[in-house]
């Protein structure tokens, strides 16, 4: 269990104590405890009771707990609370927009528990007479389910990607010679899964022997077709084949968007006997086109004139940009992410903690800048040639404006500019405030454009050619943010950016130094939009990092 799975219990209580209307300093007081486990950088799960309560930030009652919850997977507290509380009642805390207090009102006055119950009553008009609720809170609560509705049933590329990365090393392992791989969405790298596929030439009971430390349900569907559901997951769907020819023709003809292989079909031939995926691309004189960008049939006349990208691959990325550390909400301090960014063999890392405004997050005071500058340099001193940029995450406010003054936004090495706040807008008000942002001549990377957590809250509006068009105009980088929920700028519109000449940046806005390696996703996002290295800031080695900063200086 990891530190974040023991502030989410931790928090799950909080939320559950506020519905119940016990005494707010309890409840905030454990909302405090989550707040607080999720910053300590040792695995909470490895420690004993009387390591727990050493650290400063956890203390004899709370470590009790946290050790119940490591030994047994549950903590009494909570299960009493979740034994009293129906499951639909909980379930409503995933609606954005209605914290716990209005979940009780919604519960114990109008006697609703379960969303389903909750989404007639907004469709009967009935909340607008329930105090503190209103026709605008009503729709936005149907927004909400709406959008969770619509996402049921999904899971992030990167939790279908750890799970496949354990199986696949089973099947290398006790099965060598076997034909196996993931194909259809997986494969061509959509950032959100309803099932995951495979195809293989092994047998049921070969396949299942990777899941026999799982909690898992198998199911026959056909008699090619065998899916196996774990812990939760989107099923895994097996394709079974009988030879060669059989495996590299499926997976053919399921990594690909219908367009792709219509247009294929209708102007190649898929050969026989096939021995890999590669002879249906050369025997038809056609490059070899990655699953990322088989999206569209254009993509066919490009492999034919063997013009494709040459795509942006993880070991391209030569620099961290954007990261935070306990100067603001990260879990690892500034000399801990810099020497981790070094170790893991990058030249350089930008760390940009939170502005002023971002409170939530401990944002930086002037003279906490002030200090950690000087720490800096320090560091700069100590790991050269390894250097460390001075950065911020400054918060665009309502208006557009950047947090801090520009004399204070003058000493950063790097300005990057995001919303944080106030985030249901109208398209036009969320395209002045970024637009805004985007002509301040501090502004150097637009960070993660719309806002979105896949799965879980849906992007403010934004005209996206507008804003490509003025970041262009300025030469403000647009990043790509490498968070699975976030992956924004979004991969459909990278190909506009690319057009207009906008540098993209993949960033892994890392909390903690394993969160740099997120970078991974924002490189395999990037490649459906056809990105290459030299597009991209964060491929820029040292000295063009410097360069690139030194001609807007």
């Amino acid at each position: 269990m990891t530190n974040h799975d023991i502030a989410d219990h931790f928090e799950l209580l909080a939320k559950l104590m506020d519905i119940h209307n016990e005494d707010s300093f309890k409840a905030k007081s454990y909302a405090s405890a989550a707040f607080r486990i999720e910053k300590v950088p040792e695995p909470l799960s490895e420690l004993s009771v009387e390591a727990l309560k050493a650290l400063p930030a956890i203390g004899a009652s709370l470590a009790a707990k946290i050790h119940e919850l490591n030994t047994t997977g549950h903590f009494k507290l909570l299960d009493d609370y979740l034994q009293k509380t129906p499951p639909g009642v909980v379930d409503m805390l995933s609606i954005k927009g209605i914290g716990p207090k209005k979940i009780s009102l919604l519960w114990k006055e109008l006697g609703l528990e379960s969303i389903g119950e909750l989404e007639y009553a907004c469709q009967e008009n009935r909340l607008v007479t329930v105090k503190g609720f209103g026709a605008k809170t009503q729709q936005s609560i149907l927004d909400s389910i709406a959008f969770i509705k619509s996402n049921s049933g999904f899971c992030l590329y990167a939790e279908a990607d750890a799970l496949l990365s354990t199986i696949m090393d089973y099947y290398r392992v006790h099965f060598p010679e076997a034909l196996i791989s993931p194909t259809a969405a997986f494969r061509q790298q959509h950032s959100t899964l309803s099932q995951i596929d495979l195809v293989t030439n092994l047998s049921v009971e070969n396949i299942c022997a990777a899941f026999q430390e799982s909690v898992y349900e198998q199911e026959v569907i056909d008699e090619r077709h065998f899916s196996i559901t774990v812990a939760g997951l989107p099923a895994l769907v097996f394709t079974l084949v009988s030879n060669d020819a059989q495996f590299y023709t499926h997976l053919f003809n399921t990594s690909g968007s219908a367009a792709f292989l219509e247009g294929f079909a209708n102007r190649f031939v898929l050969p026989e006997d096939l021995k890999s995926e590669q002879e249906i691309f050369t025997k038809n004189g056609l490059a070899y086109v990655h699953p990322a960008l088989r999206e569209s049939e254009a993509i066919l006349q490009v492999a034919q004139e063997h013009a494709l990208p040459e795509l942006i691959m993880p070991g391209d990325i030569k620099g961290i940009i954007h990261s935070h550390s306990t100067y603001s909400d990260g879990q690892h301090t500034l000399a801990q992410m810099a020497q981790a960014a070094k170790d893991k063999g990058y030249a350089y890392l930008v760390i940009s903690d939170h502005s002023q405004a971002a409170f939530y997050a401990n944002g930086l005071s002037p003279e906490r800048i002030k200090q950690q500058h000087e720490e800096i340099d320090l560091l700069n001193q100590k790991l050269a040639p390894f250097k460390i940029f001075k950065s911020i995450e400054a918060d665009i406010l309502n208006d557009g404006q950047l947090d801090y003054t520009d004399e204070i936004l003058s000493t950063f090495d790097l300005v990057i500019a995001s919303v944080h706040s106030n985030l249901k807008m109208s398209e036009e008000k969320a395209m002045q405030r970024i637009l805004t942002a985007v002509q301040h001549p501090a502004t150097r990377i637009l960070g993660h454009p719309t806002g979105r957590l896949l799965l879980s809250r849906a992007g403010y509006p934004l005209d996206h050619k507008t804003l490509i068009d003025a970041c262009a105009a300025h030469k403000v980088v647009i990043e790509i943010n490498a968070h699975p929920r976030r992956l924004d700028l979004d991969w459909t519109w990278i190909e506009y950016a690319l057009s207009q000449n906008v540098l993209l940046s993949i960033n892994p806005d890392a909390h903690s130094i394993d969160g740099m390696d997120l970078v991974k996703y924002g490189v395999l996002a990037a490649q459906k939009g056809g990105l290459a290295a030299r597009q991209n800031l964060s491929s820029f080695d040292l000295p063009m990092m410097e360069q690139f900063l030194k001609n807007y200086k």
